[in-house]
């Protein structure tokens, strides 16, 4: 058995990728499905998609490497994380659609938990911000609104989840229903500092502990597949939520060291080490990994949108046809032209935490096209990352170390975007050799755990850079153009 199987459950696809005893990839397989839009500011997915999708790209990928169940080793999970889910304690028959991360529709009952108090008690706990990104209030809603489903969790009858949760409990049969510390961080119900769901925040939302799922290390023994779905059992070994899993994927095991993913949003995770540290800056504290009953924490940026800007240009625009066509594109443009595009579709995330504001573009002109558009669409993403990036300095510096950047994520191979971004931080930024590092991170947790990957030291020294872009731009465009960014922020969030 010389293969891990990884699941990267993400917000536009699913996919799954074969990773060999030397940790290359073998073989991987990828289905899109659609995106729910039921109002404004709300997003939501058909759980049977996101179990559909798994499914039918694990047994693809299989099929794909010309393997059988006999050459798996073992399973590792990634997923998005935040995103709620509710089902069937019997059937696994969700009640509702899964609210994704991005949704807003708590933004309301957030304002009113911060009015009453309560905002400053949640950040001790949790390490979150009363903010509608994080699962808790999403599940209260899906418990206020669905007919009946408030008296059915009492009872027992409803079990509450991120996605990983839900894979797991579909992979098993029903018989698992656990999840991980970095997913269980996530859901601002879950006391980081010690290692338990909150009675306190439970109590306050109005959820059942029984609802809630056993939160294991992120390399541990999370069950077995029904032997009907790829031959025979395989163990699930190693679960993590995205950003924690490309953390690990990029090696970030020591203090200060830092990675940034670029994906449907993007999110940046600094590793403090064994110590949480509380940001005065508006940045998240979380757990990176936990292993052996042991967190290790990080501070978190999050960006709502950053690849599904670009989606934004193909589907919404119509635009581009393709992602890859961006980066020649963007070359064409006019460099007369100061177009800004703020992205905030669903709010801004750190470090302003505004859900009500909503995008905008600036300083267009009758010269103003598809290149301008998506050169700032890019641009946009090195700004956000920017902003961050100047929280964390800010929060950090107390330690005397300095952060230094690692990317992945799909944006990540977009050169254009990548030098821009070391041009706006005005620093150095390291691409691996390995993008899949989400994928990487959960197939590591599973493989060293199944005995076939090397330990975090091993590991580490494994890890190779691809290409380091360097900042090539003079400092007085760089501070014109990240001071008309800032501008732009606070005009959208004004209206």
């Amino acid at each position: 058995m010389t293969y891990i199987l990884a699941i990267d459950q993400g917000t536009t696809s699913s996919r799954a990728i074969l990773f060999d005893s030397d940790m290359q990839v073998k073989a991987s397989a990828q289905e899109e499905f659609e995106q729910h839009f039921p109002d404004s500011g709300w997003v939501e997915h058909d759980p049977a998609d996101l179990w559909a999708t798994t499914a039918a790209t694990c047994r693809a990928a299989i099929e794909k490497a010309g393997l059988g169940p006999d050459d798996i080793a073992a399973i590792g999970i990634t997923n998005q994380r935040e995103t709620t889910l509710v089902w069937d304690a019997k059937t696994g028959q969700p009640i509702y659609k899964a609210i994704v991360w991005q949704d807003r529709r708590t933004a309301d009952y957030c304002r009113e938990l911060r009015e009453a108090g309560h905002a400053e008690m949640i950040t001790n706990r949790t390490g979150l911000l009363a903010d509608p990104y994080f699962s808790g209030t999403k599940l209260k809603w899906i418990l206020d609104h669905v007919e009946g489903a408030r008296a059915r969790a009492a009872k027992g009858e409803l079990l509450f989840g991120t996605v990983d949760s839900y894979l797991i409990w579909k992979l098993t049969g029903g018989a698992s229903h656990v999840t991980d510390a970095t997913n269980a961080a996530r859901t601002m119900l879950y006391d980081i500092h010690k290692g338990r769901w909150s009675t306190t925040i439970c109590d306050l939302f109005g959820v059942p502990m029984e609802m809630l799922p056993q939160v294991k290390d992120c390399a541990a023994d999370f069950g077995m597949t029904r032997p009907d779905l790829f031959g025979k059992p395989l163990p699930i070994l190693g679960v993590a939520g995205d950003q924690q899993a490309a953390t690990i994927g990029q090696a970030c095991f020591e203090p200060g060291m830092l990675k940034s993913t670029y994906g449907t949003g993007c999110f940046a995770l600094l590793n403090t080490g064994d110590a949480p540290v509380a940001s005065k800056n508006r940045l998240l504290t979380t757990i990176a990994y936990q292993f052996d009953g042991k967190p290790t924490y990080a501070l978190e940026g999050s960006i709502f949108v950053a690849g599904a800007v670009v989606q934004w240009l193909r589907d919404g625009l119509q635009i581009i046809r393709h992602a890859a066509e961006t980066q020649s594109l963007a070359e064409t443009a006019d460099d007369s032209q100061q177009v800004i595009i703020v992205p905030a579709f669903t709010g801004l995330g750190a470090p302003y935490w505004n859900a009500e504001c909503r995008g905008a573009v600036f300083g267009l002109t009758r010269g103003s096209g598809p290149a301008e558009f998506v050169r700032a669409a890019l641009e946009s993403v090195g700004f956000q990352t920017r902003d961050l990036m100047e929280a964390m300095h800010a929060d950090w510096q107390d330690s005397g170390a300095q952060p230094t950047l690692r990317v992945d994520g799909g944006m990540s191979a977009n050169d254009r975007a990548m030098q821009f971004l070391s041009d706006i931080l005005n620093a150095p930024v390291d691409r691996p050799a390995v993008l899949e590092t989400t994928a990487l991170g959960a197939a590591w947790l599973a493989g060293q755990r199944a005995g076939l990957y090397p330990d975090m030291a091993g590991f580490a020294d494994a890890w190779a850079v691809e290409r380091t872009f360097q900042p090539d731009m003079s400092d007085d465009l760089r501070d014109k153009k990240y001071a008309a960014w800032q501008r732009a922020v606070q005009a959208t969030m004004s209206v």
